[in-house]
């Protein structure tokens, strides 16, 4: 049975960091922070940053491609109406656009990329309306589109509402979406070609809406810590998917069998406030790290189960 992660053990890592939304890991266990100072900024032996880049707008979720590229999914609209699949040389801080339209529309909110087995990028937008936010029951029009190595770019699901991270099973036979303001998490059934089956929600409704929430603002601690705003999700290597809820400042997993544990939970955000993407690093994989969209630092804790290594961690 799955043992949640007590609150002392955790600690802050990345201190500097501007919106740290998501952390990537490569192979050589070298951890990587989104980072709206530039492109991303590498977490150094101090825990101190070294960034790299200048990405514009709103660097928000990143991962590694199969050449140990990062690619980045910049939710910059809020700032100047664009928000751009990209991709950081580390190396040599060369930022590329990969994707800036799709049909002819400008790309407003990319928010979370991830690299599959064959070097496929599949990418969440999660909305085209600057006008829509968090608070309210949220429009649909969220999206995951790919972008195939020859350059070829699909969008394969829509109707979201607000499309936020994704992850993949280990045989890459299911893409799961977090669906924010329906606070759930969305399960696509993978084809052979690429496109998406019909969704379904995979586990329960993980908590209230914030149109179900009292009038009150700030909102009080008790009703906060209900909020099951979806934003993160990854795998751990027993197939529980863990999902980090924004607006309660707390992490949970859905076990395979649907069950739902609460592995972490700082209700006043002392620490974990707001978490974002959930990644696994360290030997073994055995270290959790969770973005933030309002600390300058990311959360690093011991994980009961390791992480379920991503094709680019694989080797």
């Amino acid at each position: 049975m799955l043992q949640p992660i007590d609150m002392n053990a955790c600690e802050a890592v990345g201190h500097g960091a501007r919106r740290p939304e998501a952390v990537a890991v490569c192979a050589d266990r070298e951890g990587w922070l989104s980072d709206q100072g530039g492109a991303g900024a590498m977490i150094d032996a101090s825990g101190g940053l070294v960034r790299r880049g200048d990405a514009g707008g709103a660097p928000n979720g990143i991962n590694f491609d199969l050449e140990g590229r990062i690619v980045i999914a910049n939710f910059g609209g809020q700032d100047d109406g664009y928000g751009p699949l990209q991709r950081l040389d580390p190396g040599t801080g060369e930022v590329e656009t990969l994707v800036s339209e799709i049909d002819g529309r400008r790309l407003y909110g990319c928010n979370y990329p991830l690299v599959d087995s064959t070097g496929r990028i599949w990418c969440s937008h999660s909305t085209w309306d600057a006008s829509v936010g968090l608070s309210g029951a949220g429009e649909d029009d969220g999206s995951v589109f790919w972008l195939d190595p020859d350059g070829t770019v699909r969008v394969v699901a829509e109707g979201i509402r607000f499309a936020n991270g994704i992850a993949m099973d280990y045989d890459e036979r299911h893409l799961f979406v977090c669906e924010t303001t329906g606070c759930d998490v969305q399960r696509y059934p993978i084809r052979e070609d690429g496109s998406l089956g019909t969704p379904e929600r995979y586990g329960p409704v993980l908590g209230l809406d914030i149109p179900s929430m009292p009038e009150q603002r700030p909102l009080p601690v008790e009703w906060r810590s209900r909020l099951g705003l979806t934003d993160g999700c990854g795998f751990d290597v027993e197939g529980n998917l863990w999902v980090t809820l924004v607006m309660a400042n707390k992490v949970v997993a859905i076990t395979p069998e649907g069950e739902v544990v609460t592995m972490l939970d700082d209700p006043e955000g002392k620490l974990m406030r707001n978490p974002t993407n959930v990644s696994w690093g360290g030997d073994g994989l055995r270290d959790l790290y969770l973005g933030s969209i309002t600390k300058d630092y990311v959360v690093k804790a011991p994980s009961p189960v390791p992480g379920m290594a991503q094709a680019y961690q694989r080797g």
